[in-house]
């Protein structure tokens, strides 16, 4: 009979909240650890997946942080466990998060592929345990965001996945700036690749602990491999992911689980994939569907083999065998966990045989092969009882003009990007830039025509608003130009920025303004024909009650009298010198 937890030396206020989860009695190798992790002594543990390691190392870092209480400090944790995987650190959270809750003890998760922000947020409010991933926790250390200096108590799991992954020398440079002779724990499904250079560099004289033969849980367990032929291989795979209890599918590519995933739902079966591919929200979205029973099949590559936890798993399929015995070790561990019962298929093509009877043999099973069609009975007491088909509904993908609208939309509600380059337009009007052209007819009649065009009905006027906004037309006659144009006074936006831009240089450009009135209205300086050139033509008149002459020799013969008036108000248009100066600059004078 398995012991409870209390006999074990765990507090008993962690014991009522693994009660109030449904764990009463202890696992085999947290009987086997807990009394050496309380102690504080360092321990090497090893287990087969799904054995309840987790819970083994959980229990005495939040039991020894209770038991010496201190004051968090930003970005000095107390705790640190490291996993290979984000889904693993989640995995972890979510089995800490409430012992430490029940005392009060604060727990955070740092991994890569999202925004470090809330990250950051979370260390410098202080925090008791961290969980990490080594990639994302190096690269916070690097940036001073995180101190491992107050660190009492470390833990390693999956130390064999770090190796395959590479991460060893990472995980060392991390260890490395943690206090010396503080607790280690090490948790791993197997020991090898490297992971006896942690044991000696960072251990201290540990107690080892083995639970489990390091093959695959055959009494819990149930293993078959179907040998089918290629044509038949994709039925097969429907046929197995048409049962009414939740699966697991592994694929060797991201491409190829994508693909799978989106073909099992056209036809019927919901299915969400899990893959490297995928953002982090889209991975915690997939998982939760899959876990509250909206998915039925989960398709995933090996970064499924570790670290998820779902309940029920009833089945697991290899797709695509893996390339060696951990692999299936690890994949075939998504069921049967926590003592539970569950199945695990391997789909063989002829081609396959040689390798998967290899894998087979280095992973201590004998498995008879069975050769099988999509409807053999076999087939059909694996599947056991079918679901109802589920009719497929495609993702709703955005038009782009309905995301132009949003944008355009959110744009207004922040003050408007359109407004914000009306704002820059109307400045620019302002800042004073030397003229191109000595004949300014050209440009007056330009913003006379706008401003024609403005006072013509309400939709031109909107027009001719947010032309004068982005390019700064001077509109003589719109209301556009009363609110926006150069020099007006109507718009509060523009006057400001005139004001602004127009005061450090009011004396010199007012001086200007005031000799090109006195030249306009003595009519004495002969026009250099482009304005003529333009008139002849059969340029556009501008808003006045008449037309303006065609072949003036003046400037003011070329106008009338009435659009000299109105330019010296109107401010400056297209053209590349103001008629007359803003109403800032005549305050200056």
């Amino acid at each position: 009979m398995s012991p409870s937890f209390t006999s074990l030396g765990v507090p008993a206020i962690f014991a009522d909240v693994l009660a109030s989860q449904g764990i009463e009695t202890a696992f085999p190798i947290q009987e086997a650890t807990l009394p050496s992790t309380l102690n504080g002594g360092d321990v090497l543990g090893r287990g087969q997946t799904g054995s309840g390691k987790t819970l083994a190392f959980s229990l005495p870092v939040v039991a020894r942080l209770a038991a010496n209480p201190k004051p968090r400090k930003a970005r000095f944790p107390r705790a640190l466990i490291m996993a290979p995987t984000r889904e693993l650190a989640t995995q972890i959270a979510k089995v800490v998060e409430p012992l430490a809750k029940a005392v009060d003890l604060r727990t955070a998760v740092v991994f890569g592929g999202v925004s470090q922000l809330r990250q950051e947020k979370d260390l410098n409010a202080g925090v008791d345990i961290l969980i990490a991933c080594p990639g994302r926790l190096e690269d916070l250390l690097k940036q001073r965001v995180a101190d491992l200096s107050r660190v009492e108590i470390s833990v390693l799991d999956e130390a064999d996945h770090m190796a395959d992954l590479g991460f060893l020398p990472v995980v060392k440079r991390i260890l490395d700036q943690a206090p010396r002779g503080i607790q280690h724990m090490l948790f791993s499904a197997t020991l090898d690749n490297g992971v006896d250079k942690l044991v000696q560099r960072y251990l201290s004289n540990p107690t080892v602990h083995e639970v489990d033969a390091p093959t695959a849980a055959v009494n819990t367990m149930e293993h078959h491999v179907f040998m089918v032929s290629n044509d038949d291989k994709k039925e097969l795979i429907r046929t197995l992911a048409s049962g009414s209890g939740r699966r697991i599918m592994f694929m060797r590519t991201k491409h190829h689980a994508k693909k799978m995933a989106v073909w099992l739902s056209k036809c019927g079966i919901p299915t969400v994939d899990l893959h490297g591919n995928l953002s982090q929200n889209a991975r915690d979205r997939n998982l939760a569907a899959f876990s509250a029973g909206d998915a039925r099949v989960l398709v995933a590559t090996d970064v499924a083999a570790r670290g998820v936890h779902v309940d029920d798993v009833e089945l697991v399929v290899h797709v695509d065998p893996p390339a060696e015995h951990k692999a299936y070790l690890h994949r075939s561990g998504r069921t049967a966990r926590a003592g539970s019962s569950g199945t695990v298929v391997t789909i063989a093509t002829p081609d396959q045989q040689s390798d998967v009877k290899s894998l087979l043999k280095a992973a201590g099973l004998k498995v008879p092969m069975v050769k099988v069609t999509p409807n053999s009975q076999v087939v059909s007491d694996v599947v056991g009882n079918r679901a109802e088909p589920v009719a497929y509904v495609a993702p709703q993908l955005r038009s782009t003009a309905s995301v132009r609208t949003q944008a355009l939309t959110d744009s207004d509600a922040a003050g408007g990007r359109g407004r914000r380059r009306g704002g820059r337009g109307t400045a620019k009007a302002n800042t004073g830039e030397a003229p191109r052209s000595r004949d300014e007819s050209s440009g007056e009649r330009r913003s006379e025509s706008r401003g024609a065009n403005a006072s013509a009905g309400r939709g031109n006027e909107r027009r001719s608003e947010n032309r004068g906004e982005g390019r700064g037309y001077a509109a003589s006659g719109g209301r556009g130009a009363e609110r926006r144009g150069a020099g007006a006074s109507g718009g509060r936006g523009g006057e400001r920025r005139t004001e602004n831009r127009t005061d450090n240089r009011s004396d010199r450009r007012a001086d200007m303004r005031q000799d090109d009135r006195d030249v306009a209205r003595r009519s004495t300086v002969p026009n250099r024909g482009s304005a003529a050139s333009r008139n002849n033509s059969g340029h556009r008149q501008g808003s006045g009650a008449g037309s303006r002459p065609r072949g003036g020799n003046t400037i003011g013969e070329a106008l009338g009298a009435s659009k000299v008036e109105a330019a010296a108000g109107a401010g400056r248009g297209r053209g590349p010198r103001r008629a007359s100066a803003p109403a800032s600059s005549n305050r200056s004078r």
